[in-house]
């Protein structure tokens, strides 16, 4: 009998989506089987047959692209990390990346676009890399900024190659001012964006759903200070205002320095730019997330189990 461990448990919830404790119970009767253990949790109606397309795929590439006064950014998932070291799926990033920025975003669109050489959509090309590299993949999302005059701007932190890596961020500049000066103030509010991961341009234009779900813990910590109502409120304004301020990326403090507020970091920076500058919009998007990728300590997961099931 084959020893059932948490890292069998583990391998064996991973194949089947059954739950932990059905996928104890299948290897405690298949003797730790597991070519047995999942035949028998798909008897019982708990595992349906492994397919490629009902893997998980949270790892992969974020893409960025620039051309004239468009930018594009797409991410394109993989089930490993492995896999984004792959030059074809590096390739068909850098690709998506660059037939993003003739469209508006819009994924539906981007997969239904020619690929390059005559070689049918997008999609079908993804179809067709799958089959050969042996991983569920998929493009996720696609985001495009353009300005009317002035400048858009890519920067890719820790970039795996030329225009490719876990984070990619995109800002538009409008101005008719020096394109060296505002290239460079771009390149600069990047990286901030990529490090500080602002929720959104303005304090005004947070989600929300965010806010709500702040205010409520703001609420719940004021309460607790067991201070009259009035005082409370207060609390939970200055709460939620230093919420805003530091969520928004206007009023963030720039990283380089710590002190000076974005919005003012722009307004200098129109000086050495000849004309004014404003930051229209930016995108920022972080390879997985708000994809559900659980991580569990299977050990004590599956000894709590075993200790309930005694």
């Amino acid at each position: 009998m084959a020893e059932i461990t948490a890292a069998s448990v583990k391998e064996l919830r991973e194949r089947t989506g059954a739950g932990m404790m059905d996928c104890k119970k299948a290897l405690g009767e298949t003797q730790g089987e597991m070519e047995a253990a999942i035949d028998w949790l798909r008897t019982k109606g708990l595992a349906a047959a492994a397919k490629k397309a009902g893997r998980t795929a949270a790892e992969g590439l974020v893409g960025v692209a620039v051309a004239g006064n468009r930018g594009a950014v797409v991410e394109v998932n993989s089930e490993t990390d492995f896999v984004a070291k792959n030059e074809q799926f590096q390739e068909f990033v850098r690709t998506v990346a660059e037939l993003a920025l003739t469209g508006s975003g819009n994924v539906e669109g981007l997969l239904a676009s020619a690929w390059p050489a005559g070689g049918g959509t997008v999609e079908e090309k993804l179809t067709s890399n799958i089959a050969t590299i042996g991983e569920n993949q998929s493009l996720r999302r696609s985001a495009v900024l353009q300005v009317n005059d002035g400048v858009v701007v890519s920067y890719v932190h820790n970039a795996a190659a030329t225009g490719l890596g876990k984070i990619g961020v995109l800002v538009a500049l409008e101005s008719n001012g020096d394109k060296a000066a505002l290239e460079t103030l771009g390149k600069q509010l990047a990286m901030h964006i990529a490090a500080a991961n602002p929720q959104a341009l303005r304090g005004e234009d947070l989600d929300p759903t965010l806010i709500e779900r702040e205010r409520s813990i703001a609420t719940e910590k004021a309460n607790e200070s067991g201070k009259p109502a009035d005082i409370v409120s207060k609390m939970v304004d200055g709460a939620m205002a230093k919420f805003r301020k530091e969520n928004a990326l206007l009023s963030q403090l720039f990283v380089m320095d710590n002190k000076t507020k974005i919005e003012d970091v722009v307004k200098a920076e129109a000086k050495n730019a000849g004309a004014p500058i404003e930051l229209t919009a930016y995108v920022r998007f972080q390879l997985g997330e708000g994809i559900e990728k659980q991580e569990t300590d299977f050990a004590a997961e599956v000894a709590a189990a075993a200790g309930k099931a005694a």
